[in-house]
């Protein structure tokens, strides 16, 4: 069975290429390119990528103008009826500002600017993003963002921790997240928003293959279901 994505681009994503480089490499069939203002994805689809970047500039919010894009609406009618979505930075922004995801993302604690290695705990080794891991392992991942400080109230926090929902977790302070979470699964475990980014993680040449297990725990459980 082909493995078949979709990656979205808005305007001012600038991390469209590394996702769908990502995604060919790991699965190798070059996902469908879709431009946000598209109306329609098809319908077969295996997979759906939002990448990140600065949508729009990250004017009013990061994501907030994203997510009324054509294209969000076929995304979230999509997510509904099971298709894995995946949201990175930028993606992630998006994902909680059309209430695909819980919470929103602020600015980092200092208003800083952080562009580098993090070190993440697997929260959550059972879902389709997450299976190639383990419960509790360390991993290394790269981030880039201003915008990533996840924010919840605390009933909130409680239920997506109650519920196995948190899938990453900073292993240290890297931008004031709420209970050092990033990355959150929805109450389906069909979509993923996480800050650091998987997709610069998949090969040696590039630092590091622990983004990589996480693709590949996808695609390995789409094409054997």
């Amino acid at each position: 069975m082909a493995f078949r994505s979709a990656v979205i681009t808005f305007p001012g994503s600038n991390c469209d290429r590394d996702m769908a480089v990502a995604l060919e490499q790991v699965s190798g069939a070059a996902p469908l390119r879709v431009w946000h203002g598209d109306a329609d994805l098809p319908q077969e689809l295996d997979f759906i990528a939002l990448p990140g970047g600065f949508s729009y500039g990250d004017y009013l919010r990061s994501g907030s103008m994203a997510s009324r894009s054509p294209i969000m609406r076929s995304v979230v009618q999509a997510a509904e009826r099971g298709v894995p979505v995946l949201g990175v930075c930028n993606g992630f922004q998006v994902l909680t500002e059309s209430g695909l995801l819980p919470g929103a993302l602020m600015r980092n604690a200092g208003i800083n600017f952080v562009c580098r290695d993090t070190e993440l705990s697997v929260e959550n080794a059972q879902s389709l993003f997450t299976s190639g891991y383990e419960t509790g392992q360390r991993i290394t991942i790269p981030v880039a963002h201003h915008d990533g400080n996840f924010f919840a109230d605390d009933a909130t926090l409680d239920r997506i921790e109650g519920d196995g929902r948190v899938a990453f977790r900073y292993t240290d302070p890297v931008n004031g997240s709420a209970r050092d979470i990033a990355g959150v699964l929805n109450a389906a475990g069909n979509v993923l928003g996480m800050m650091p980014h998987p997709e610069r993680a998949i090969e040696d040449a590039h630092g590091g293959r622990d983004g990589r297990t996480m693709f590949e725990s996808a695609i390995r459980g789409l094409v054997t279901a």
